[in-house]
């Protein structure tokens, strides 16, 4: 053992530090343990509170000590106040994630972890997680809110129904959509005292399906009062994040107005000319989508680029990635790493030569789960990336689809944000036929190398035959 301890030092000895003016910081809810080099003060090891003033103390605290860098790792949401207050004083944060830091063996204590990570991060072994910048990560913050609120109101439409259904109240045989117009019409009346199911038909939109000899069959229940007391709370509760998710798109819609203004650029006379917004290829909004422009905004945003081109990327899934990665590709040499982050690119567990798995690592990365949503509804249309889609369901399952799917239109999406490139549609037949190309080419070597030969076969008869 002791000699494990000394050639561990000796390698840690011969290693050449990078990054000698670095600072490691454990995070934590109370307060947050951070080490120095050993030579930048008497005390390298302080613990500071987690209230402003101490998170000033300690910013004040690196900069007496000469440190230009800082690395902690992502606890929680408690590391981002520190994030902020070490960013605003000119520091370069290396913001880690948890898992990729190896824990110090021995003794587990929140001193030694912030000496690791100091350490580590002086001989550059640690690797950054990616944060947008200042202007969109407040419209991610927006997005993200958005999402919770649909979140929520999903759970009280889910509770209505319930109230409904121990009522006897099969509405949902009837009507497809709770929420649609012919539905809270009747759930608002139920509410509101009336419980004749031939009155309550009344309430039917000229739109639906359903007689209303039926919707009024179906709305003969036992309209318990117990029942109906909950029934009324979730409508309200449903009210109050309907109010809510508006006055978030209000804000939303204020964003957009301030990035598309800050992007509008004073045009060169001698340069090209600013490409105007391509026509809308998408539908009405639905469901729970904004109603406010969407596509227009992005255009100015992302450079004269319309991201929406890309089969899939409808304006809101377009804002919502737009909104998780911002405009700026320079993050990403590659579009290999691009979609490596987005947890779209086979996992390598390489050992001795010999590939272990190529399973994906598990991972909630949002931009990366927004597109292989996309990547499903693409599956249903007819473009290129649908019969790509539907190819490879056919091969392996669904999942695989989406994902390989999710990760062409990622590629689409980097190389129009970093290169301008605008998305063409080729269109189902040319995938199609330049597939068939591909696999006659595959067979033709395939048979060479057997001694045959592929001769094509004639499926119409020919002109003026039998």
């Amino acid at each position: 053992m002791v000699q494990k301890q000394e050639r561990a030092k000796e390698e840690r000895a011969s290693m050449t530090v990078k990054h000698p003016h670095a600072a490691g910081i454990d995070i934590g809810s109370r307060s947050h343990w951070v080490a120095v080099p050993p030579g930048c003060d008497g005390q390298p090891v302080r613990e500071f509170g987690s209230f402003t003033g101490q998170l000033h103390e300690l910013s004040d605290w690196l900069k007496s000590c000469g440190v230009v860098t800082v690395a902690m790792e992502s606890t929680g949401v408690y590391w981002i106040p520190l994030y902020d207050v070490l960013e605003a004083a000119g520091f370069e944060v290396l913001l880690v994630n948890a898992e990729h830091l190896q824990k110090v063996p021995g003794r587990k204590s929140d001193v030694k972890d912030c000496q690791w990570i100091q350490q580590l991060h002086g001989f550059g072994l640690l690797r950054g997680s990616f944060r947008p910048p200042a202007e969109f990560l407040e419209l991610r913050t927006y997005m993200r809110q958005r999402e919770r609120i649909i979140e929520d109101a999903a759970r009280h439409v889910q509770r209505m129904q319930k109230a409904l259904t121990e009522m006897n109240l099969q509405l949902h045989h009837v009507v497809s959509d709770l929420t649609g117009v012919t539905g809270m019409a009747i759930v608002r009346a139920i509410v509101a005292g009336e419980h004749d199911g031939h009155k309550l038909a009344e309430h039917r939109d000229s739109r639906c399906k359903q007689p209303k000899a039926r919707i009024a069959a179906a709305l003969q229940g036992t309209f318990k009062t117990e029942h109906l007391f909950v029934l009324e709370q979730e409508l309200s509760a449903y009210d109050h994040q309907q109010k809510l998710l508006r006055a978030c798109d209000e804000r939303l819609q204020q964003k957009l107005a301030e990035l598309e203004k800050s992007a509008a650029a004073p045009h060169d006379p001698e340069g090209p000319l600013p490409q105007p917004c391509p026509p809308r290829r998408h539908g009405a909004p639905k469901g729970n989508q904004p109603r406010f422009e969407i596509q227009s905004p992005l255009h100015h945003i992302c450079h004269d680029v319309d991201v929406t081109q890309i089969p899939g990327l409808a304006p809101a899934t377009a804002l919502n990635l737009i909104a998780e990665v911002g405009t700026d590709m320079s993050k990403w040499p590659t579009e290999k790493d691009f979609t490596s982050w987005l947890n779209l690119a086979p996992g390598t567990r390489i050992t001795g030569g010999k590939r272990l798995s190529g399973r994906r690592r598990h991972s909630r990365q949002r931009a990366g789960e927004a597109l292989r949503q996309a990547a499903v509804a693409v599956g249903r249309t007819d473009t290129a990336l649908g019969g790509f889609y539907r190819r490879m369901a056919s091969r392996k399952c669904a999942a695989v689809a989406a994902v390989a799917t999710a990760r062409k239109m990622a590629v689409f999406l980097y190389n129009a944000l970093k290169h301008g490139k605008t998305f063409m549609e080729v269109g189902l037949a040319h995938y199609e036929k330049q597939h068939r190309e591909q696999l006659v080419r595959r067979l033709t070597r395939q048979a060479a190398a057997l001694g045959c030969q592929i001769v094509p076969v004639r499926t119409e008869p020919p002109a003026g035959g039998p």
